[in-house]
Parts: structure tokens; sequence; C-alpha cells
């Protein structure tokens, strides 16, 4: 009873240890976010699709829209430049979220908690020295995944 009691504490402990608080991200460019437009692989910023004219878009995309698909474009973009704010940032907090998920600096990243799972603290360290944008996401993971093996390990150890 005193190894399980002593793990609940070392685990709360270690859990209480990870929590932080987020620093205040910078808005959202409307110009900076793109998106993949047909099949052709080519790309249009929010802040363009806002203002493209139904003609344009149809000769980006290679495809011709129907009465209905035209109108549901005028309604999309309407509603589009109305979360874009004068200054060109996003103000939706849907679409920046959507954004943040989307561009990989969010969210698992296996390689991270493979990195911390199966190798450990060298695997941490590993992760601080990759340096890209996902690098704070892997970091996070590698921690995560180190602290899982050490759970694992202390459940078999006391069982």
């Amino acid at each position: 009873m005193r190894k399980i009691s002593l793990l609940i504490v070392a685990l709360f402990t270690l859990t209480a240890s990870f929590a932080t608080t987020k620093p205040a991200s910078a808005p959202l460019k409307a110009s900076a976010i793109l998106l993949p437009v047909g099949n052709t692989g080519k790309t249009i910023s929010l802040l363009d699709l806002s203002e493209i004219s139904v003609k344009e878009f149809q000769k980006i995309s290679g495809k011709k829209m129907s009465f209905g698909d035209r109108m549901g474009f005028k309604l999309a973009q309407r509603n589009l430049r109305n979360s874009i704010n004068n200054d060109g940032t996003v103000n939706n907090k849907k679409l920046t979220k959507f954004v943040k998920k989307a561009d990989g600096t969010s969210g698992f990243h296996i390689g991270g908690f493979a990195l911390g799972f199966l190798i450990g603290l060298i695997g941490v360290l590993i992760a601080y020295l990759i340096n890209d944008d996902k690098k704070k996401n892997r970091v996070k993971w590698a921690w995560l995944g180190l602290l899982a093996w050490l759970v694992i390990f202390l459940v078999i150890v006391v069982i």
C-alpha cells in the first residue's frame, strides 16, 4: 500500500511540474495563410481568396462552377472578408485554430514521442538539437514520451 501511495504522489508531482502558461501568440496574417486550389498544385492566400472574382477563381482552379457553386463561393467570400481585419490579420478563432493545427506545430508529434519513449533522456536531447518549425512540439512530446516510459517502468517495478 505504501508503494502505491508513493507512486501516486510521484505521478501527481511529475504532472504538476509540466504545467505552463501559454504565451500570447502573434495574430495570423491572412496573406501568409496559403490554401491549395484545384488539382494543379497552385496555392492562394486567404486575403487573395477573399478578393478574387469568380472568373479568376475558375481560371486558377481549372473548373467551371455552376450557378449554385458561384453563389456559395460569393457567400463564403463575404464570410471570409468579415473574418479578416483591415490590417490583414485573421479575427476568426475557429479559422485561427484550424490553421495552427494544420501547420504541425501543435498536436501529437509521433517522432518526438518515439524519441522520448524509445531512447529516453538522450532522445529528449536529440529533440532539442533538431531545429525547425516543429521543434517546440517535438520537444514537448519527447518529454511526454519519456514520462510515459517512466510511468510504465514504475508500474512494472511496483507490481
